[in-house]
């Protein structure tokens, strides 16, 4: 089982989780796949991102954005943790790598700094270890990301 250890940084001392994500831009990727485009012209951006299980979606700061040539395709209101509300853009996707597991979201973007919030978490099946300020995977799934549905009920499914 691979863990992730947090890096040193100053906010040590405020019990914060942080951990190395690799953003991609999923468009650019999708590019490749279809010969549009070379692989070295793929835009990453290495970021050291907290982990705030708080948050249910991505936030990217606009430097982040503006980076890795992010479109704006919409607009969500955010709700902050002292009750405000504000209109937010809307990133197309982007690609979140931890731990060598990954998974494409669309973002919120607002903020000075890379949160990763609740949707990646739950795709890439990583949990917060709070002891010892640090992700983990699942011990449930140590190999590989399991995503949890209900099952489907259909006609098919019924037949079978």
């Amino acid at each position: 089982m691979q863990v992730l250890e947090k890096p040193e940084t100053a906010s040590e001392a405020m019990g914060e989780v942080r951990t190395e994500a690799i953003l991609t831009n999923a468009i650019d990727e999708g590019m490749v796949r279809r010969g549009q485009m070379r692989p070295e012209q793929v835009r990453t951006y290495r970021a050291d991102a907290l982990i705030d299980t708080g948050a249910v979606k991505t936030v990217l700061p606009v430097h982040v954005v503006q980076r890795l040539g992010l479109a704006i395709v919409g607009e969500r209101i955010a709700e902050y943790a002292d009750g405000r509300k504000d209109a937010v853009g809307l990133t197309e996707p982007v690609k979140i790598e931890i731990g060598g597991r990954a998974t494409s979201e669309e973002a919120l973007v607002l903020g000075d700094e890379v949160i990763i919030g609740q949707t990646v978490l739950e795709t890439i099946d990583m949990l917060v270890d709070c002891a010892n300020r640090r992700l983990i995977p699942n011990p449930a799934h140590p190999d590989q990301p399991v995503v949890k549905i209900k099952q489907a009920h259909s006609e098919t499914a019924k037949e079978t």
